[in-house]
This record gives structure tokens, sequence and C-alpha cells, in this order.
């Protein structure tokens, strides 16, 4: 039960994109299309659980056991790093069209805040490693399920009759207003 309260804490009490606004920079950008949003995602969402692990992993059998946590900040960049290169190269050899429509988004998911935020708060929360993974699946999908969202949202927004001064960012900001109200309900259901 204690998995299943923090994996829905992570992905919907406590979305990062919609509580924290991270992750605003490809949940902006590439929610144009639903095909995108959704690579883009699950993109994210295996960095955040890979990186969980990592993170746990060298923190606790490295970085405490030789007394060098200030050293979590340039860990949690490496690891980020090193991840997504590894993803990048897979979706250019796996599928250029992909990689094409992901464009500039791809590689800065190594910047993506939400990610380096989920690295930095797992040794601060002392999780254990499951619940390290667990935090970091749920926050990934969580995501993946606010982009999938928005991307539907704004594809059918292309089909409506928007009044022009509210077309384009304006008409997107709040939408994503309006999504981040809806996730609010979910507040109280969960803490932390």
């Amino acid at each position: 039960m204690k998995f299943i309260l923090l994996f829905l804490s992570a992905a919907l009490v406590n979305n990062f994109v919609l509580r924290y606004f991270l992750g605003i920079c490809p949940f902006l950008g590439v929610t144009g299309r639903v095909g995108s949003a959704v690579a883009m995602g699950l993109a994210t969402t295996f960095v955040m659980t890979i990186t969980s692990i990592l993170i746990w992993l060298i923190n606790h059998f490295i970085l405490v056991q030789f007394n060098l946590p200030f050293l979590q900040y340039v860990v949690a960049i490496l690891v980020i790093a090193s991840l997504v290169q590894l993803i990048e190269m897979f979706i250019r050899k796996a599928s250029p069209a992909l990689y094409r429509s992901l464009g500039i988004y791809l590689p800065l998911i190594t910047t993506n805040c939400a990610i380096f935020f989920v690295a930095l708060l797992i040794p601060l929360r002392g999780y254990s490693l499951i619940e390290s993974i667990v935090f970091g699946f749920g926050a990934g999908l969580g995501f993946t399920l606010v982009m999938l969202v928005m991307a539907g949202i704004r594809e059918q927004l292309d089909f409506a009759d928007v009044p022009e001064p509210l077309q384009g960012a304006a008409i997107t900001l709040i939408t994503a207003g309006l999504l981040a109200l809806a996730f609010m309900g979910f507040t109280g259901l969960i803490t932390a």
C-alpha cells in the first residue's frame, strides 16, 4: 500500500509539471502532437526511472560510504547526461522520423529540471531502493500523462474556433492553467 501511495503521489498529487513547474520547456514545446508528446514522455520516464536506480546505488554505496555527499549534483548530471545520450542514439537508429520530430527537445532532456529534481529528492527523502524506483517511475508516468493530455487538448484546439487574440501561446497557457486546476483536485488525497 505504501508503494501505491508513493506512486500516486508522484504521478498525480505532486505532479512535477503542474505543481512545481518543472519540465515546462518540453511540456509547452513538444505537446503540439500526441505522438511526439508520448515519445518524449516515455523517454523522460525511462530516464527518470533509471536515474532513480543509479542515483540511489551511487549515493548509498559510494557517496555516503566515502563521505562525499557534496558530489550529488555532479553525479546526478553525469548520470542523466549519459542516459540521454544512450536514448538519443537508440531513437536516431530505431526511428529517424521520431528523432526529427522530437528535434532539440530530446537532448534537452539532459537539462530537464524535473529529472534533476527527482535525482536530488531521492537522497534527501531517504527512500529505499524500491521506493526510489516507484517514485522515479511514478514521476515519469505523471509527466507522460500530463504531456499526453496537453497534446490531446492542443490537437483538438487546432480545430476549435479560438478568438484571434487568444490563438497560439495564450490559449496554450490558459489550457495549462486549467489542467493544473484539474490536477489540484487530487490535493489532499495523498500527502507528500
